[in-house]
């Protein structure tokens, strides 16, 4: 079933009306948990996932056979300032080898059994710069959402999704990710600022500049994180903001990559508290404002590999711990069943 807004107060509406966690389904994954023939919580964070899912998909047992990963891609005019190492024209190439199998993500979901999609948005048109004016328009940033809206319909089969994978590609994107953190919880442009692409001395020093001008340009007056996603943001990030809400309401647990996409995501939870809960954080990224910025949304990560990709790849990665999860507490024998003293061992 299509979701479209018209608005970004229609956004702002379906955001403040989300599904919660079923009870029912956490409540017999909680049951079945203790019957499993292991010592309680000797699986950790396992047992956390099986019943997330559950609660999420609103379903038990849960399932991570039916994953996708959706990559929005798009183009910032910022990068015109000189703030990442490669150019612009990277984003439709890269866009280019995503198609053709070329990328590490593409080698991530051919091993996980992941679907791969990828939106190129607008590519021709980057965003405006936002050291010089607000990022999007509002009509912009609804197509964007609407975009994300549509990344969590179901499979070709008509099969619901067990999960949903964010990834994005977009040069200077790193920028734009910092300067959402910086604009939604404080600190210095230096503390949410990192390489990105890899960019370092007198350039690393253009970019925490850059940063710093934006935020000091455009969010005095910013009412919520919408508004600093529209400001501040590009169309990518936007895609990833409205995939995160589609999937809330197709009760599709979604799986967060880096920086760039929790900081699209940090932008809802601004704006709804508890908009994010049925979203995990794939990896602690080697960005050095992720880390700061996960913490900010008491989140754990669930991978920490100094990865920096970005394209989804850190969260297709996790999937293999979701197919982990799901394998024990559904394949596991119970005491009974095994006709194993509970406790012993």
């Amino acid at each position: 079933m299509s979701l479209t807004v018209r608005s970004v107060a229609e956004f702002r509406a379906l955001l403040s009306s989300l599904p919660t966690a079923d009870t029912a389904a956490a409540a017999a994954a909680a049951a079945r948990e203790p019957q499993l023939t292991k010592p309680p919580g000797s699986l950790g964070r396992l047992e956390e996932l099986s019943g997330w899912l559950a609660a999420w998909q609103g379903r038990h047992p849960p399932a991570a056979a039916r994953v996708r990963c959706a990559v929005f891609a798009g183009n910032h005019g910022v990068a015109a300032r000189g703030v990442s190492a490669f150019p612009a024209a990277v984003t439709a190439q890269m866009v280019e080898n995503f198609r053709r199998g070329g990328a590490a993500v593409n080698q991530l979901c051919r091993t996980f059994g992941v679907e791969l999609t990828v939106t190129p948005l607008d590519l021709d048109t980057p965003t405006a710069d936002f050291t010089a004016a607000p990022a999007l328009t509002e009509a912009d940033l609804v197509a964007a959402l609407n975009a994300g809206l549509e990344a969590a319909t179901a499979t070709a089969t008509g099969q619901p999704l067990d999960a949903l994978c964010l990834g994005e590609m977009g040069i200077a994107n790193t920028t734009s990710a910092a300067t959402i953190a910086l604009a939604l919880h404080g600190g210095s442009a230096t503390d949410w600022t990192g390489p990105g692409t890899g960019v370092a001395g007198s350039a690393l020093e253009t970019k925490i500049a850059v940063v710093a001008e934006a935020v000091a340009r455009h969010t005095a007056d910013a009412p919520d994180g919408l508004e600093v996603l529209r400001r501040l943001g590009g169309r990518e990030l936007a895609a990833m903001a409205g995939a995160v809400v589609g999937a809330r309401m197709a009760r599709v647990p979604v799986v967060l990559d880096g920086f760039i996409c929790t900081a699209a995501a940090a932008c809802l939870e601004a704006t709804v508290a508890g908009a994010l809960d049925h979203c995990v954080v794939a990896h602690a990224s080697a960005e050095p404002g992720h880390r700061r910025l996960v913490a900010a949304l008491g989140k754990r990560p669930l991978l920490d590999l100094d990865l920096r990709l970005g394209e989804g790849s850190g969260a297709v990665l996790a999937v293999g711990l979701l197919q982990a999860a799901v394998a024990c507490h559904t394949g596991m024998a119970t005491f009974a069943e095994a006709g194993v003293a509970a406790g012993e061992g």
